[in-house]
């Protein structure tokens, strides 16, 4: 009999601690940013690595507060590098001034890009979220090995959400950083041409895959039985699909009117995210030959291919 698909639930319990270094485990200590909201839970979790000798992880938001609890969580140690999951400003923000402050470097996936081409009279909604002017001192790759003071940093292309979002596994050990690609709380955000819902599927399955037990987001709490939670999400993902299939033969023809059938009781202020996320949805099937669907100065238009 093929395994059973864990049901999806979320966590929305997080003690964040604001502001205060955190033990995660051994060499890995969390300091959330004060910046929450609908679209970053609790706020964002800055992570240092290593012992004597540290990397920051994801800096957070441009917050004065927040620099101030990172430098006092460093407390005087050598910053070896300041490292990216990914150039979106809730977790970037903050590189110039750490690096003014630690003389560190800076690396991570790449200088900001999109997953595909922008199509003429597209809105990248996520556009001015986004840190397009970092340019990293150090382009990370896929499978590189980082050694910061014993602890060693797995470094996992994901893109998906975004197109350089990385993950970081620390090697030897169950844990691995998920930055935004795999969050407790809730689904992750994936907004087109930014994001990419093909790469976020292949992702989700790559990491799945690499043996790591305990995933550590950028927002929220860890969970403890990672693959399990990521199988969930991948099923979550496919029932998406599905439903929107559903709809577009029932009578959608533009992507607000998935809404009604798929999220009938969302709160109006994730409505925005719940249409970027259905935009990439209804791009991935239509590549896939699932739907049809034309794209215009007036948005987009989907049609059923099957009789």
């Amino acid at each position: 009999m093929p395994a059973r698909t864990p049901a999806l639930s979320f966590n929305p319990t997080f003690d964040a601690q604001t502001g205060r270094p955190v033990a995660v485990t051994d060499g890995l200590v969390r300091v959330t940013a004060p910046n929450a909201g609908p679209y970053t839970f609790k706020g964002t979790n800055s992570f240092i690595v290593g012992h004597d000798r540290v990397a920051v992880i994801d800096p957070g938001p441009d917050d004065g507060a927040h620099l101030a609890a990172l430098l006092d969580a460093i407390a005087g140690r050598e910053v070896e590098a300041i490292i990216l999951s990914h150039t979106h400003l809730d977790h970037s923000a903050l590189v110039p001034r750490l690096k003014a402050a630690t003389g560190a470097p800076v690396w991570s996936g790449g200088k900001h890009r999109l997953s595909r081409q922008r199509r003429l009279f597209e809105i990248n909604a996520v556009g001015r979220e986004s840190d397009w002017h970092l340019v990293p001192d150090r382009v990370l790759k896929d499978g590189e090995h980082l050694r910061i003071d014993g602890v060693m940093l797995e470094v996992i292309a994901t893109p998906g959400h975004c197109a350089n979002h990385l993950c970081f596994g620390l090697a030897g050990t169950p844990w691995l950083l998920t930055g935004d690609h795999i969050m407790g709380w809730n689904s992750t955000l994936v907004s087109v041409p930014d994001g990419s819902m093909a790469d976020y599927l292949t992702s989700l399955e790559k990491v799945i895959g690499l043996g790591y037990a305990h995933y550590v987001p950028a927002h929220g709490g860890s969970i403890e039985d990672g693959p399990d939670y990521a199988r969930a999400l991948l099923a979550h993902r496919q029932e998406r699909n599905r439903q929107v299939v559903a709809a577009v033969e029932a009578g959608a023809r533009k992507i607000r009117q998935l809404l009604a059938p798929i999220y009938p009781q969302l709160p109006l202020a994730l409505q925005a995210a719940a249409l970027m996320t259905l935009k990439a949805h209804v791009e991935y099937l239509a590549n896939r030959g699932l739907i049809g669907v034309t794209n215009g100065p007036f948005g987009t238009t989907m049609f059923p291919l099957r009789a």
